[in-house]
């Protein structure tokens, strides 16, 4: 069983989640530029990552693997990923290979493939 093996061996998991900064600037109704602190706090529900968050912790817990949960305000999320990783002393990062396709994933390229470009550590991605 893959979480006896885990909780065995003292693994940690560190999940983290990127999104862009709020920019105020960015929000154009002057009614919500009135309420800047609502805004932004609809801003971070909406990124959907303390639910995420939560379900990674809820299956750490259960394979008996501690777990560390990060969200994380970056431009670039491929930087943010790489930069939390070295941090924490991370042996490996796991990342999913799915994100944007096409034209955009030609022009923009995926988060994935630049951690795979930009970092010395092992990438393990998962499809």
């Amino acid at each position: 069983m893959v979480s006896h093996s885990l909780e065995r061996f003292g693994a940690k998991v560190t999940a983290v989640t990127v999104f862009t900064p709020f920019r105020a600037y960015d929000v154009l109704p002057s009614a919500v530029m009135n309420d800047l602190p609502g805004a932004y706090a609809q801003y971070v529900k909406d990124a959907n990552a303390e639910e995420l968050l939560t379900d990674v912790t809820e299956m750490a817990n259960a394979c008996g693997v501690q777990c560390r949960v990060l969200q994380v305000e970056r431009d670039h999320p491929h930087e943010a990923i790489i930069d939390v990783a070295v941090r924490g002393e991370c042996d490996l990062i796991v990342m999913a290979s799915h994100g944007r396709r096409g034209l955009a994933a030609v022009l923009l390229g995926s988060v994935t493939a630049k951690v795979l470009a930009h970092t010395t550590l092992p990438v393990l991605v998962y499809h």
